[in-house]
């Protein structure tokens, strides 16, 4: 199990008991979070009833996950949905809107007991047709009527040694929380990973208004925009980004990245190489097993036959069973074993597809790596793409000085590299590996969607006429 407990960016709930034959559904935590809540208790409940029992909802998942109750078992999810041994989800139910606003300010919390890393088992029923050594729902509202806070609520069904952890680090999520909530007057980095956010997701959600300058400072176009995200996500529509709005936003755009690119900033991707690094079986781990996750994953956007697998660096059962389906397809011995012959077909299938997209840069988003690591010297299209997506960068970030984009990786690119890699904390160089490239990528699809408006959408400033 893991050293300290994170909150996942997804997790996998088996619909039924463990050992049917029942559907998995893989979902955001944050989206099971609320759905089992919505499930198991009441709206009109208290709040810090509704407070209590999400916080021992949490940390009964948590549990589950971090001590791989079910995976150490040979079983491929997460959790069940059977109440007899886990908690209520109902795939596709509605979602109450507090419920959901509550989540969203407490999801990265759990309950421990004091003195331990692992999120506490935090065993609860609804105290009037089942009763269980744990948390009372229905009792928790007579607490809450009373005047107990959540804490002092947990404390008296699960003791006085038990501590709620706040500020979880969340998975898949790269910007963590603002120490305050951002309004209009606030500026800074947060500010600007607002707008550059909401101009993305805005792409998909037209109702939601551009935001002229993406340029970290808190102003009317940016309020206006977070209070038509906070409507249409059913938040309070305040206008400010706290916890709730800060976290809605970076799911909707995580998910709005995975829906239009086939590289999501949640990839944990540290090098994508032509090279091939070793023979790869099930077991193993490390930066070759990245590579080959995220070349199978690409190709599964292609081919049917190729199911997609989560990038974790870890070989396992998903990963081998998508390598033998990779193998089958391009006829190949379905072995499930990455030899010399695997890595080279499926590296020459990946080239063969990069080389189907323009190699222009356009409005719709960014091209994937090119399969070759850019540096001084070169002279090709690709290095004219990054020179464009360099220079679209560089107006939103001053430190990254503009260059002509003439295919010529020189000296002037170089030097903007360079200025990039240390304006997000990439390693020192002057060199465009696979990592290098999709930070690029990513942050140049996510300025373009300031650029564009969809049908009726308005644009973040007045028209009149000329």
């Amino acid at each position: 199990m893991p050293d300290t407990p994170i909150i996942p960016e997804t997790i996998t709930v088996h619909l039924g008991a463990p050992d049917s034959t029942a559907q998995n559904v893989t979902l955001p935590f944050l989206d099971y979070v609320t759905n089992v809540a919505s499930s198991e208790i009441y709206p009109t409940w208290p709040e810090n009833a509704i407070r209590a029992n999400i916080y021992a909802q949490i940390s009964f998942a948590l549990n589950r996950i971090y001590t791989q109750y079910y995976r150490s078992r040979g079983y491929d999810f997460d959790i069940t949905n059977s109440t007899a041994i886990d908690q209520s989800f109902v795939q596709g139910r509605d979602i109450f809107d507090n419920v959901r606003e509550i989540a969203g300010e407490i999801f990265d919390s759990y309950v421990r007991r004091r003195g331990s890393v692992e999120p506490l088992f935090t065993a609860y029923c609804d105290g009037v047709e089942v009763s269980c050594n744990g948390l009372s729902q229905w009792g928790s509202v007579d607490l809450a009527n009373r005047g107990l806070s959540p804490y002092e609520i947990l404390t008296t069904y699960y003791g006085d040694d038990i501590d709620i952890v706040t500020g979880v680090p969340v998975a898949g999520l790269t910007a963590s929380l603002p120490e305050f909530p951002l309004r209009v007057g606030s500026v800074g980095d947060d500010v600007r990973t607002v707008q550059i956010r909401l101009n993305r997701i805005a792409q998909n959600y037209p109702a939601i208004p551009k935001i002229v300058q993406t340029d970290g400072i808190f102003v009317e176009d940016t309020e206006a925009a977070v209070r038509a995200f906070q409507e249409i996500f059913n938040l309070t529509p305040d206008g400010i980004v706290g916890r709730a709005t800060w976290f809605a936003i970076q799911a909707i755009y995580a998910g709005v990245k995975r829906l239009n690119e086939l590289d999501s900033e949640g990839i944990r991707l540290e090098e994508v190489t032509k090279q091939f690094p070793e023979v790869l079986r099930q077991g193993d781990s490390g930066t070759g097993v990245l590579s080959l996750q995220y070349y199978l994953s690409f190709l599964a956007a292609y081919y049917n036959t190729i199911p997609a697998v989560a990038i974790d660096g870890v070989f396992g059962s998903a990963t081998r069973a998508a390598v033998a389906d990779l193998q089958t397809t391009f006829g190949l011995a379905p072995d499930g074993i990455v030899g010399p012959e695997t890595w080279e077909t499926m590296y020459r299938a990946y080239l063969g597809i990069v080389g189907t997209v323009p190699e222009e840069y356009t409005v719709s988003g960014a091209i994937p790596f090119p399969g070759v690591v850019l540096r001084q010297g070169a002279d090709s299209p690709a290095v004219r793409v990054l020179q464009e997506y360099l220079n679209r960068i560089s107006q939103a970030y001053p430190s990254i000085p503009s260059i002509t984009p003439t295919g010529y990786f020189g000296n002037q690119t170089e030097s903007a590299v360079r200025a990039f890699r240390a304006e997000f904390g990439l390693p020192a160089s002057g060199v465009v590996d696979a990592i290098a490239w999709t930070a690029i990528a990513d942050l140049y699809a996510d300025l373009i969607a300031s650029d564009s408006l969809q049908d009726g959408q308005y644009p973040g400033f007045a028209i009149g006429e000329s």
